[in-house]
């Protein structure tokens, strides 16, 4: 062999020899962590349950808070504003908001019944004409004309009762409409006139706010329409508080300007005391089609340069490192797909020092 050829031997002896020792180094390492996580102490950890549910990603947009009911109050007819209720003032349904001044109207109505009774005597007066003019028409003492005169006398005098009293009940008719009750039980916001102020009939008096029916309105954008329908609960928060509540109107009707649709959502009653009209609102509206997967809780994740594992604790409180892929998250969910299963245990807290194989105590 040529001395070159006994340098490269050399060499490749010199190669396979560090490989071996490489690999033997390699076991034993691998092996004396086996034994170390078999032999070492078992660790508390604390344990949360893979589900299976819905992480639906959503978007936070700010809706406002409104009333159902928020009208306002008119007056039902011409005349003088002798009262009104006051601002902040809660009114229950039924209960008087506004009261004008009834003496005009009191007056006419006196004036009417006064026009009754001058009509009914007139009309006594032509019955009696006519049947005197009846009888001697018979004995040809009364001529022709002067019974259809009289007959029309009367007939006229009949009609001219009817019409008194519609006018009667059109004044009756509108000292009803002079005195305003609250339509449902709400608050006085807004008073715009004060008593002893002169007012048309359908001017503005007083606004009035219905403070048991709230709904939140909030401008969605129009490519989440298809996943936005009646009855689907949202996530509702303001004020320190979350709640879900329903989807009771959805106007499919979007804004040229924005291109947002409106929709609306009924708010639970015991909210009434703590949120209130013109309040923002912050709701989770949904941007994707809701698909049920696997769920752990954030704090399961461990990250590492290689990859994100989770460490799932077997039936035999023995430690499992497996590699996960991460997906959508709502809140302090997210899916995970892996070797896992509905139901299995991962750790939530402690895990990060666990080695595989290694025994450990549920907290």
């Amino acid at each position: 062999m040529s001395k070159l050829g006994q340098y490269f031997h050399q060499r490749s002896n010199k190669r396979s020899r560090s490989f071996f020792a490489a690999g033997v180094f390699f076991s034993l390492s691998t092996l004396s962590s086996l034994v170390w996580a078999q032999q070492a102490p078992a660790s508390p950890v604390k344990v949360d349950t893979v589900t299976r549910e819905v992480l639906a990603a959503t978007a936070d947009l700010m809706g406002t808070v409104h009333s159902r009911a928020d009208v306002q109050i008119t007056a039902g007819v011409n005349g003088r504003l002798a009262w009104l209720a006051e601002p902040g003032s809660y009114v229950e349904q039924g209960e008087v908001l506004v009261k004008m001044d009834l003496l005009p109207l009191q007056l006419q109505q006196a004036e009417q019944k006064a026009e009754i009774k001058r009509a009914e005597i007139n009309m006594r007066y032509q019955q009696h004409e006519l049947s005197r003019l009846t009888t001697l028409a018979k004995t040809k003492s009364a001529s022709q004309f002067q019974l259809d005169q009289t007959q029309s006398q009367y007939d006229l005098a009949v009609m001219d009762i009817e019409i008194a009293r519609l006018k009667l009940k059109q004044i009756e008719e509108q000292l009803t409409r002079a005195t305003v009750t609250a339509p449902y039980s709400g608050v006085v916001t807004e008073r715009l006139v004060r008593a002893g102020t002169d007012v048309n009939r359908s001017d503005v008096l007083l606004k009035f706010l219905d403070t048991e029916q709230l709904e939140v309105r909030v401008y969605v954008p129009v490519k989440y329409l298809p996943y936005v329908r009646k009855g689907k609960l949202l996530s509702l928060s303001a004020t320190g508080q979350q709640v879900s509540a329903e989807v009771t109107a959805v106007i499919p009707s979007a804004d040229h300007r924005s291109q947002t649709f409106e929709v609306r959502i009924a708010l639970p009653l015991y909210l009434n005391e703590a949120w209130t009209a013109g309040q923002l609102v912050k709701v989770g509206v949904p941007v994707q089609n809701s698909e049920a997967a696997l769920t752990v809780h954030r704090d399961a994740l461990i990250l590492r340069k290689d990859g994100t594992y989770v460490v799932k604790i077997g039936s035999d409180n023995k430690v499992h490192r497996l590699q996960v892929s991460v997906g959508e998250g709502v809140r302090d969910r997210v899916s995970v797909t892996g070797e896992l299963a509905d139901g299995d245990k991962v750790a939530i807290r402690g895990a990060e020092r666990l080695n595989e194989g290694q025994s450990v105590v549920i907290q």
